[in-house]
């Protein structure tokens, strides 16, 4: 029996595991004021729901969030959902997350208008606000549970961003207003809102967030919009309203959200950022850089602008970072100048230390306006593992272990020596003693602690000793355990192919076997153990069959020898329809027309046999060449009688080799022949032609290709026929021209 064991089990926070927290302690006036409201933006009169008073209570879908350690690309800001707040935290482990019981917007003129359909529920979240530039912007991402299947779809879930105020006008009436309003929550470059129909998951600014696949275990929605900025021109000092809306669409399921921006509503002012690798504001001395990121507001971008700033804190510069020189210069067309802070690795302990730039720009209005960032510069981080041995009962059991890394930067990892990674992982162990398993944690920065885990086996329950004893052909085998440690009364099992034995047998003996593998389990109060063991089998028979010839043409008679061994009887199957059975090995013959094959079968007993095997190849003899004049088509072996026809010659006494096409070469006329050779010699006897071939030609000319005169001149040939019989010749030939 297997038992597990969760060795340690350690509840983190969900920011722990890479997902954003969600909490609803401020109410809607104070998300406004003092976490959504930027540089150079003054907010007043903030109404929930068209209810002033409901916007100094907390809200279930008015939340803050903190995205700090995950892949999310907004650290923290306020969220808007149609749902709880804290539905959006992920992993994204559902199709359709619904979280209901939150105050609801049955209705609303601006949202039917962009969403081309029916509000079910919603949140408006309104303010007035003072800008002192000439400009506002923020940033903010849109996710929703009805991505992708609802994209498009009569569940159009939507949002806008509705503004008034001097200089704006719009299609969204609002009283006090007269020019209308306008929606700055469109997708970019267009003027098109932004909502679950518009933007579909084959666009370019859709992200697809399926099972964590754009953020990890962050959020839980299916889908999102990319991050967006918005913007919009204003008067410096003047008042101006703002309403951000969001809802469902024709039902009250499967929840959205909208995600802006910490101190993203601004007016003009320079603004800093800090990036780092962690995603907060701390970087490691000898791992990680910042980037001290300054960004003006894009209808700036047409003149050249110079921004100082101050540097203090516990840091200094230029020695426990690089050096960072004041001012800095926007280029035309430049919105962003980018500062990188690198700490000095000095292998002191020295705590945390900080960096705070603060950049000072002047507004529309003439007023200086200052914006800081702050990064922490930190030791080399103190890596450790909380992990704990553990005891199993039995050698078998699977045990789940969790190792929880401390420290460290970044994303961390941990390898197990089993080859196993993560945390937690199933660990096994050994009778032989402790087993120890090394678990490795990595970090960003490539730091690494490796710690040890032991698991210990308390089994005592063992198999000693297994012991066989060998089988005749009849079943006269046995095997037999001895076991030790057992706790309560072990139960004993056998199986194995025993013949005419049930195939378990509880005991630690088990006799009368044939020849096999006996395999045996004891199970006690706690364990299991199993082992093993051959039955071996004394002098099985051996057949042995042996014959002469082995192949020949038919009618061919075969002898047949039976050399077997430790049989005590014999079957012969001729393979020509013919059986015997005998208890001699006396030698057999038989006579076959046609192959076939022969089969022994040498028996011990009833229960033990080996068979033999011969193949007798019986053919039809006679001669196997096509050129002789006796030629079998349907022989397959060659009996040696081919009977081949004599060759015969027959030469021309004159030719006439002067180029008109007839007669011009001289050749023998040949039959039943394979090869010929023909030479041609003058009166004087010197050679004018000599050549071996099919049937060689002369015409009438030297190697070199000169015509030779008129005249007789002499041949002699050699002529082989089919079966290299020779016949030889000469005579006389005259050459005209």
């Amino acid at each position: 029996m297997k038992y597990f064991f969760i060795l340690l089990l350690i509840v983190l926070s969900t920011k722990a595991h890479g997902q954003i927290t969600v909490t609803n302690a401020q109410s809607p006036n104070q998300l406004v004021q003092n976490v959504l409201m930027g540089v150079g933006v003054t907010a007043s009169n903030v109404t929930y729901n068209t209810s002033a008073a409901s916007a100094g209570v907390p809200q279930q879908n008015v939340s803050f969030f903190d995205a700090t350690g995950t892949t999310f690309p907004i650290t923290s800001g306020v969220l808007l959902t149609t749902g709880a707040g804290v539905g959006a935290v992920g992993p994204n482990n559902s199709g359709s997350q619904t979280d209901s019981g939150t105050p609801t917007v049955s209705t609303d003129p601006h949202l039917n208008a962009i969403a081309a359909g029916s509000v079910t529920n919603g949140v408006v979240l309104e303010f007035d606000f003072v800008p002192a530039g000439d400009s506002i912007s923020f940033r903010y991402i849109f996710g929703s549970e009805e991505y992708p299947e609802f994209s498009p779809s009569t569940f159009n879930d939507a949002f806008g961003f509705f503004l008034w105020g001097p200089g704006i006008s719009g299609p969204y009436a609002l009283a006090g207003y007269p020019a209308g309003g306008t929606n700055l929550a469109l997708i970019p470059g267009t003027t098109t809102p932004v909502t679950i129909n518009n933007i579909l998951p084959s666009d370019s600014n859709y992200v697809d967030n399926l099972n964590g696949l754009a953020y990890g275990s962050a959020i839980q929605y299916d889908g999102t919009t990319k991050l967006f900025t918005s913007l919009a021109g204003v008067q410096c000092g003047q008042t101006y309203h703002i309403k951000l809306a969001l809802c469902n669409v024709g039902d009250q399921s499967w929840d959205s959200g909208v995600f802006l921006e910490a101190s993203s509503f601004s007016s003009d002012a320079v603004q800093i950022a800090v990036a780092t690798v962690s995603g907060d504001t701390a970087i490691y001395e000898g791992c990680s850089s910042a980037n001290i990121i300054f960004t003006r507001p894009a209808d700036q971008v047409g003149a050249p602008l110079t921004v100082t700033y101050d540097i203090v804190g516990t840091a200094t510069n230029g020695t426990d970072y690089n050096t960072l020189t004041s001012p800095i210069t926007f280029n035309i067309g430049e919105d962003t100048v980018t500062l990188s802070v690198s700490p000095v690795d000095d292998g002191i302990s020295e705590g945390p230390e900080l960096i705070s730039i603060t950049a000072y720009s002047l507004n529309e209005c003439g007023d200086t306006v200052a914006t800081t960032g702050e990064v922490w510069i930190l030791d080399e981080p103190v890596l450790d593992i909380i992990e704990q041995d553990t005891i199993i009962q039995c050698k078998d059991d699977s045990v789940l272990v969790t190792a929880i890394p401390v420290g460290g930067i970044g994303a961390i990892s941990l390898t197990w020596s089993n080859g196993a990674t993560g945390s937690p992982v199933y660990v096994s162990g050994n009778l032989s003693g402790d087993t120890s398993y090394l678990v490795t944690m990595t970090d960003q920065c490539n730091n690494t602690f490796t710690d040890t885990l032991t698991v210990t086996v308390l089994q005592t329950l063992a198999i000693d000793t297994l012991l066989s004893g060998p089988s005749t052909c009849e079943p006269t085998g046995w095997v037999s355990a001895f076991i030790s440690g057992s706790s309560g009364v072990p139960l004993y099992n056998w199986n194995g192919p025993g013949v005419d034995n049930p195939n378990f047998i509880d005991a630690t003996v088990w006799e009368e076997l044939s020849s096999g593998w006996y395999y045996f389990t004891v199970q006690d109060n706690f364990c299991t153990d199993f082992d093993s063991v051959f039955v071996d089998i004394l002098n099985p028979p051996n057949a042995q069959l042996s014959i002469t010839p082995e192949s020949g043409c038919g009618p061919l008679n075969v002898s047949m020898t039976n050399s077997s061994e430790n049989a005590d009887h014999y079957h012969w199957d001729f393979g020509n329809g013919q059986q015997l059975d005998l208890t001699s090995t006396a030698s057999q013959s038989q006579t076959y027309s046609v192959s076939s094959i022969i089969q022994l079968i040498a028996y011990q007993g009833t229960l033990c046999s080996d068979t033999a095997y011969a193949t007798v190849t019986v053919g039809t003899c006679g001669c196997t060449d096509p050129n002789a004049l006796n030629y079998n088509p349907l022989a397959t072996i060659d009996n040696g009688n081919c009977q081949y026809p004599i060759p015969s010659v027959v030469a021309p006494n004159v030719f006439t080799p002067n180029g008109d096409n007839a007669n011009d070469l001289f050749f023998l006329n040949v039959t039943n022949a394979t090869s010929v050779e023909l030479v041609i010699l003058n009166r004087w006897g010197n050679i004018m032609f000599d050549m071996k071939g099919v049937n060689p030609a002369w015409n009438g000319k030297t190697d070199s290709g000169i015509p030779v005169d008129e005249g007789v001149y002499f041949y002699k040939y050699v002529v082989k026929g089919f079966n290299d019989q020779e016949l030889e010749g000469h005579g006389f030939i005259e050459l005209i021209r």
